[in-house]
């Protein structure tokens, strides 16, 4: 079974568990993966321990909008505001954000890429009641990827014959590498 079909599954354990379980709660909290309930309006209403680990934080009910996370990033180290992130544009367009790679920032610095799955869930009468989000955890590999960009750009710099297209697509690179640069030192950690 490879990792993606395994994050499916758990995915489909909780959207059952949230669809049919009086005890929802403990189905989730035995899941071997951060997830999080947020109300239609974005309020985180539960998350599990493995999302307490994750984030390095206690979200605060009724405080915490969107995102369980202290910080977001792109993957390029540019700030992602938490109604912005995907969990957001989920519960905004009521459908379900896949393929999204994000940057968590958790209160010590250190930092997690993560691969966020924020699903919408409705009332029987197709009316929004929150949204459900599994982060998995993609720090190595996307550490990995940003070099791997990184090194592209360097080479398409040394390419070109246009000062100012070289001088951008070095820029482009500087930043790939510090983000990975920062991945890399925090998974070492």
């Amino acid at each position: 079974m490879n990792h993606n079909s395994g994050h499916e599954q758990l995915l489909e354990t909780a959207l059952s568990a949230l669809a049919s379980e009086p005890e929802w709660r403990s189905v989730l909290d035995e899941l071997r993966a951060p997830i999080y309930v947020t109300d239609a309006e974005g309020s985180v209403i539960y998350w599990n321990r493995e999302c307490t680990e994750f984030a390095g934080r206690e979200p605060q009910l009724g405080q915490d909008r969107w995102c369980v996370t202290w910080h977001l990033y792109t993957t390029t180290g540019d700030p992602m505001p938490h109604d912005r992130c995907p969990m957001a544009q989920t519960i905004r367009e009521g459908r379900a954000i896949r393929d999204v790679i994000a940057i968590a920032e958790r209160p010590d610095g250190t930092r997690r890429a993560f691969r966020p799955y924020p699903t919408p869930l409705f009332n029987d009468d197709r009316s929004l009641r929150g949204a459900v989000n599994m982060l998995i955890d993609v720090t190595e590999e996307q550490s990995a990827a940003l070099a791997d960009q990184a090194a592209r750009c360097r080479r398409l710099a040394a390419a070109t014959y246009n000062r100012d297209t070289a001088h951008l697509l070095a820029n482009m690179a500087e930043r790939f590498e510090r983000t990975a640069t920062d991945l890399r030192r925090d998974v070492e950690d």
